[in-house]
C-alpha cells in the first residue's frame, strides 16, 4: 500500500497508476451534492478562504454516524469535477463509474479519482478531527475539513485509464 501525504504534488500524482492501493493521511476536506456547487463559485469569486491546490475531497456527508463515500456520478458531484481539478484538487475519493470527459478532465488537470470502501465504521475510525469550514446550513452536507489518518483507496482514475 503506498503512503499519500496531504497536501499533493504533481509529482506524487504521476506515480500513481489505476489499481494501486493507497493510504491518505493528513487533511482532506469533505463535499458533495450541497456543498460542491457552492464551492465552485466561491473559487470564481475568489472567496475561498484555504488553500485548495494540492487538496482532496471526499464526496461525502459528515454526521455524528460517520463518513461514507456518496456516488460521485450524481450531476451535482461530477459536473463540478472538471471545474475543481483544474482548480487545484488532486484527489476526488468516491464511489461510482465517472463519465468520458471527467476521466478526460481529470488526465489534463492531472488529478485523480479514488474509490474507497462504503463502509462507515471502518472510515469514521480513521478520522482524528472534524471542522465545518463552509456552508454550515446545509447540515451534513455542509464542507468540513477532516485530518485522518490512513484513509484507504484504490487508484480508479488516472492518466486518461479507469479501472
Amino acid at each position: 500500500m503506498k503512503k499519500i501525504k496531504t497536501p499533493i504534488t504533481n509529482e506524487e500524482i504521476l506515480k500513481l497508476n489505476v489499481g494501486d492501493k493507497i493510504a491518505i493521511s493528513g487533511t482532506i476536506y469533505t463535499g458533495r451534492d450541497a456543498a460542491l456547487p457552492q464551492l465552485v463559485e466561491l473559487i470564481k469569486n475568489n472567496e475561498v478562504d484555504f488553500d485548495i491546490e494540492g487538496s482532496v475531497i471526499m464526496h461525502t456527508a459528515v454526521s455524528d454516524a460517520g463518513i461514507a463515500p456518496t456516488t460521485s456520478n450524481k450531476n451535482e458531484i461530477e459536473s463540478n469535477i472538471p471545474f475543481l481539478s483544474k482548480h487545484g484538487v488532486k484527489m476526488h475519493i468516491g464511489k461510482g463509474m465517472l463519465n468520458e470527459k471527467t476521466i478526460q478532465a481529470l488526465k489534463e488537470n492531472n488529478s485523480i479519482f479514488v474509490i474507497t470502501p462504503p463502509v462507515a465504521a471502518l472510515l469514521t475510525s480513521k478520522v482524528l478531527k472534524k471542522e465545518c469550514v463552509l456552508f454550515a446550513s446545509e447540515g451534513i452536507e455542509a464542507m468540513y475539513k477532516l485530518k485522518v489518518e490512513n484513509i484507504p483507496g484504490i487508484v480508479a482514475i488516472n492518466k486518461g485509464k479507469s479501472i
